[in-house]
């Protein structure tokens, strides 16, 4: 796998970390774990299960229409002190959308959620949703991509561009999604394991 698909967006290279972050500045063994598209049924609940193993917090980033179709599981991912972002309300394509249209989208989660947290779907956006929605959000996009939705990615390579690519601060992009599930479901908990045995720790206070 060419390591170029593990590092920050290009576009990240133009917005200030006020209001847009990749990764976090630290020196501390801290990995900053996160997840995309959820919360569905068929695989929400797994994840959840091998963190609660753990004992490994995360933050996961909602599709709006999952968590008023899956409420109870939206509760258990709240109840069991993981942090939420928000995904838009219908995983809208930012390049492919108006942007009164796509802040419109991304407002019609708070009355699911409240979070200050946003994450564009495929990390795409333009500048002027950018500017639409900055100073009520914070733009979180990620450092490790780990390709876990690609059918040109098996889960062995899934689990080693994880691994090689993270480090201090990393923020890490999974998906609870029935199209992930193949690498992810493999991938996940070696990747946690391989990493607590290193003494690192998992925090989810992006906001912070």
């Amino acid at each position: 796998m060419k390591k170029k698909i593990s590092k920050p967006p290009f576009i990240c290279r133009f917005f200030t970390r006020e209001h847009l972050i990749c990764e976090v500045a630290t020196e501390e063994k801290e990995i900053f774990l996160t997840f995309d598209d959820g919360p569905v049924p068929e695989i929400t609940p797994q994840v959840l299960d091998i963190l609660l193993e753990r004992r490994v917090k995360a933050t996961f980033f909602c599709v709006g229409a999952n968590v008023a179709r899956n409420p109870e599981l939206f509760e258990r991912l709240i109840g069991e002190g993981h942090a939420v972002g928000n995904h838009t309300y219908h995983h809208l394509h930012g390049w492919k959308s108006p942007p009164a249209a796509y802040v419109e989208d991304v407002t019609r989660c708070e009355p699911l959620f409240q979070t200050r947290l946003f994450r564009p779907p495929y990390g795409k956006f333009t500048p002027s949703q950018y500017f639409l929605l900055r100073n009520d959000y914070l733009f979180v996009l990620w450092s490790v991509l780990t390709r876990d939705y690609s059918r040109r990615v098996n889960p062995e390579q899934c689990l080693d561009i994880a691994i090689r690519n993270t480090r201090p601060g990393s923020i890490v992009l999974f998906h609870d999604s029935i199209k992930a599930s193949k690498n992810m479901l493999h991938a996940l908990p070696r990747f946690l394991d391989h990493f607590l045995e290193k003494e690192y720790t998992f925090k989810s206070n992006l906001s912070n």
